[in-house]
């Protein structure tokens, strides 16, 4: 019989195997993860809403018989309602909101077996790159606990690097799976536009910047929860091209001779650490050795990096504007400062300043851009980037709570250039954790894909997954 650390590093897969076997019970899992949690979450304050007893119920009861029954599972603190668990989205605002139906991808989470015990810290509303809300605390990276785990994703990433859980919700708008899977040494995969439904409430999230999926230790179990929950729902706006066979049969086919780019320019011009030039040239001579072609390359486009960024800008903030404005049209109150951030109404303020023109011209202009990147996708199967422009950074080493949020908020992007362009375009996109530094601190590599081909990216990801394997590494701080 397995004891309860054994299952901290193994992936999902291999849980469900276990209880597939009959070797181990839901509820063992269940308490495991739990007492994982109890242990570190005040080190890392990853999880903010536990879900102990509810997790306990369901363990005991008849499961679903899904890729992954009786598995535990932590969903992020927005977006994926849970019906009769407060959702906060890291607000003060919304401390005691409860959803009262599920989100149709926890309908599909639930579906696949998984068993949730609790949701995960994230920045108010996911607006930046890094896990520090003033209403839960900042989440703290399991590698350095000084450093942030990124964002929005920060408490879902932290806790799959440090083993409560073999993988956990995210959502990115940004880069908000990617960013904190750079940070935390974990895989993360944006997939395209639409493949993971936003439903009932949500047709799309940002004009479709948003998209839902996980961070896990292994490949086969983003591959394989991919296959559990993408899909249209009824009344989608919109779906991503249905895959040509099922994602897990993906994981350790052979990918065939790739034609991979590969650049450590971001389309705006912000400085690049040199580890983080060093990730992409050492997964570039990788790719080489497994067979590829790779070359020097990035795409060109006749609208400018810094006007495309401007463009994503207005729709982003006017996102912002929207939400809290209906937000505030339900409960029936006026924007308080005592119960938002100062970065969250400064941006808000600025969403409410765009008209509807602004807005269309902007989508305009980013669906150019977004035609002009697909060309560079008919000579190559695949870009390969930094995830993000620096190691992780220092906790409070950006004050969003000051004078001039907009203007900190401004100098965190600039760190994080790599990410938007695939929200942006809608393709799909994945950080890999297959460099460490010096300081012993995880460096991603984003691979992006053409739109709907996640197909490619798990082929690549299992390939580089077997050759240079990362689900050993253990963070120090943890261990």
């Amino acid at each position: 019989m397995p004891k309860f650390d054994d299952f901290a590093f193994m992936d999902a897969t291999a849980q469900a195997e276990l209880v597939r076997r009959k070797e181990v019970k839901p509820t063992e899992l269940v308490e495991a993860a739990i007492e994982r949690i109890e242990r570190l979450n005040p080190i890392l304050n990853a999880v903010v809403t536990p879900m102990y007893d509810l997790a306990r119920d369901i363990a005991k009861s008849k499961l679903p018989d899904g890729p992954f029954t009786g598995v535990p599972f932590l969903l992020k603190d927005i977006l994926a309602d849970y019906a009769g668990v407060r959702m906060t989205a890291g607000s003060a605002f919304l401390q005691d909101w409860v959803p009262y139906r599920d989100s149709e991808l926890v309908v599909r989470l639930k579906r696949a077996g998984l068993i949730v015990v609790g949701r995960t810290n994230t920045p108010e509303f996911g607006l930046v790159g890094t896990t520090e809300p003033r209403f839960f605390g900042p989440c703290r990276n399991p590698w350095d606990t000084e450093r942030s785990t990124g964002g929005s994703s920060g408490g879902s990433a932290a806790a799959v690097a440090s083993g409560m859980v073999p993988m956990a919700h995210g959502n990115d708008g940004g880069g908000s799976i990617r960013i904190p899977a750079s940070c935390c040494g974990v895989f993360g995969l944006k997939p395209t536009r639409g493949r993971n439904p936003l439903g009932p409430n949500l047709g799309d999230v940002q004009g479709g910047f948003v998209c839902e999926h996980v961070l896990t230790r292994s490949v086969r179990d983003s591959a394989a929860l991919l296959d559990a929950t993408s899909g249209p729902d009824v009344g989608d706006p919109y779906c991503a091209p249905s895959p040509a066979r099922p994602y897990i049969e993906e994981v350790g086919a052979n990918p065939a001779r790739l034609r991979i780019a590969f650049t450590a320019e971001p389309i705006t011009d912000v400085p690049v650490h040199k580890d983080c030039r060093d990730a992409v040239h050492e997964a570039a001579w990788l790719c080489e050795e497994l067979g590829h072609t790779v070359e020097e390359a990035k795409p060109t486009t006749v609208i400018d990096g810094n006007q495309a960024v401007e463009a994503f800008l207005v729709v982003y903030q006017s996102a912002l504007a929207s939400t809290l404005d209906g937000i505030l049209h339900i409960f029936g109150e006026t924007p308080n400062p005592a119960k938002f951030e100062p970065l969250t109404l400064a941006i808000y303020k600025q969403g409410q300043k765009y008209s509807a023109s602004d807005y269309i011209l902007a989508w305009q202009l980013l669906h150019r851009f977004s035609r002009e990147i697909a060309r560079f996708f008919i000579d190559y199967d695949v870009l390969l980037t930094p995830t993000i422009a620096q190691p992780p950074i220092l906790l409070g080493a950006f004050n969003l709570s000051s004078d001039n949020p907009l203007e900190e908020w401004s100098r965190l992007r600039a760190v994080m250039p790599f990410t938007r362009i695939c929200n942006i375009t809608g393709q799909p996109a994945m950080s890999v954790p297959l460099f460490w530094n010096a300081n012993d601190l995880p460096i991603g590599t984003q691979f992006i894909g053409r739109f709907g081909d996640e197909a490619t990216l798990f082929r690549l990801a299992a390939q580089l997954e077997k050759a240079r394997p990362w689900a050993s590494r253990r963070p120090p701080t943890i261990a």
